[in-house]
């Protein structure tokens, strides 16, 4: 099964933050990562009751790091987009959803957790493959921080092992700038590129893509930029003239 990260981003209450540690322990989720985090003192070891293993070795990262080393980084939102015309938060996925996405996957997955005063931002949203939301009532359908680790391991819990590796994330990053460079090769408009990756990186993010696919996808939009102008083409990937059409 794939090996998933739960990741606090920026939590402002340590009692929150050693309940989550006390929540992932009991659906046997260990991996604890912490990016930007309030003080970890007393309150959180208390909180955290029999996980205070899960709190001692969770990892300090920045999301910079959490998002290069993962294979999938799943956003979590209370917030979702009401149309398919704005993709920031669209499509998203509950989180029974999410455990039928990676069910047969290998790799890591990082699960982001926002502050609980607003969330995630739009730009760690934006960088994130898979959008997930807890449906709750539209009254209050914001969840205490802790109770929404719980109810994502929850549904986590019983996933399976998987059966296939995933495109690294140094694969995928090197698949998306070659499509925003074929972008411009057939002279996508300027004002439609910013929408247009974050539409292909939420397609492509649901699609899991293994590594033979991310170069399946290479080779084809090779092929399709000799036959578009092959010139340019030759200039591309000739080493000598590496960097003149840049």
């Amino acid at each position: 099964m794939p090996a998933i990260d739960i990741v606090l981003v920026s939590p402002l209450y340590e009692g929150n933050v050693g309940f989550a540690a006390r929540v992932m322990k009991n659906f046997g989720f260990f991996q604890l990562v912490l990016t930007d985090p309030c003080p970890i003192g007393d309150e959180a070891f208390m909180r955290a009751a029999h996980a205070r293993d899960v709190l001692e070795h969770a990892e300090h990262l920045s999301l910079d790091e959490v998002f290069s080393r993962s294979n999938i980084v799943i956003a979590t939102t209370g917030e979702v987009s009401k149309s398919v015309c704005n993709p920031m938060r669209m499509p998203y996925f509950q989180p029974s959803e999410i455990r039928d996405l990676i069910t047969d996957l290998e790799g890591r997955i990082s699960i982001l957790f926002g502050r609980e005063n607003w969330g995630l931002n739009n730009d760690e949203i934006r960088k994130s493959d898979i959008i997930c939301t807890i449906p709750a009532a539209k009254e209050y359908p914001i969840l205490n921080l802790s109770h929404a680790v719980g109810i994502i391991c929850y549904e986590l819990a019983r996933i399976p092992r998987g059966e296939y590796l995933l495109a690294t994330r140094d694969e995928m990053d090197h698949l998306y700038r070659h499509i925003d460079s074929y972008l411009t090769l057939i002279d996508h408009p300027d004002f439609k590129r910013e929408p247009t990756m974050l539409l292909i990186r939420r397609v492509l993010g649901r699609a899991m893509l293994t590594a033979r696919e991310a170069s399946t996808l290479h080779g084809l939009m090779r092929r399709s930029e000799w036959h578009i102008d092959p010139e340019r083409f030759e200039r591309k990937t000739d080493p000598d003239h590496a960097g003149e059409d840049r």
